[in-house]
């Protein structure tokens, strides 16, 4: 992956997860993916992924992300790319209420498909 198809999947990624689009996130991860946000569990069955995504994105009114920064390496070794971003996440409780967090997300991808989701950020306000 290139600089700018780097930069496109983080942003499609993140406008999708905004716009609480599981369907996109479907045909985003690979079949054997692992995906972690914050301090929940890890899961690694796909479907539990999108379950446990259908499930956060009912949790919150709503969420927009800013994206500070995109840094990315190839690895030659596993034929994949590893990409790290960061930024702040503004949330709308179901109440009403905002709160906001700073993250970081590290993916692993692999043929266009994401196969490492982790997402780090404070959850514990919402």
């Amino acid at each position: 992956m290139d600089t700018q198809q780097v930069d496109t999947l983080v942003r499609s990624l993140y406008q999708a997860v905004d716009n609480k689009d599981v369907d996109y996130l479907s045909h985003a991860l690979s079949e054997q993916s692992r995906f972690r946000l914050g301090n929940y569990p890890e899961v690694t069955d796909k479907t539990q992924i999108l379950e446990g995504n259908r499930q956060f994105f009912s949790s919150i009114g709503a969420m927009k992300h800013s994206i500070d920064n995109i840094v990315f390496q190839r690895s030659d070794q596993t034929d994949s790319t590893h990409i790290s971003c960061f930024g702040t996440v503004d949330y709308v409780r179901l109440d009403g209420s905002d709160h906001a967090a700073v993250f970081s997300t590290f993916l692993d991808v692999k043929n266009g498909l994401i196969s490492d989701y982790r997402v780090f950020a404070d959850l514990s306000g919402l």
